[in-house]
């Protein structure tokens, strides 16, 4: 079976259906949420499709979507996990430690 964005379309609405509903994301509008579902969906096909051979899931995101497609046992179309990563715009970030002047 060829994997395509389309062989996942239902998980693509229910995402959509629950990114409007409960997720907050100033940064990315519902019409760019579900190009940005497309294109990491697109990645993980290939991830999955060009993983070694111990490997079972092929892997996509950016800093609010992570897309997961595993292999299941006895199935040719692979199991597709949508996630919506957890952010805080109040969250502090890491700074990197200054470097001490060699005199």
């Amino acid at each position: 079976m060829q994997l395509t964005v389309e062989t996942f379309k239902s998980e693509i609405a229910a995402a959509l259906k629950s990114y409007e509903r409960h997720v907050v994301c100033l940064e990315k509008i519902p019409e760019d949420c579900e190009a940005a579902l497309a294109s990491l969906l697109e990645k993980a096909i290939n991830a999955y499709l060009t993983r070694g051979p111990e490997m079972r899931h092929g892997i996509a995101l950016d800093r609010h979507i992570t897309i997961i497609l595993s292999q299941t046992t006895g199935n040719d179309i692979p199991l597709c996990g949508i996630y919506f990563n957890l952010h805080s715009p109040y969250s502090k970030r890491m700074t990197a430690k200054p470097e001490k002047a060699s005199t």
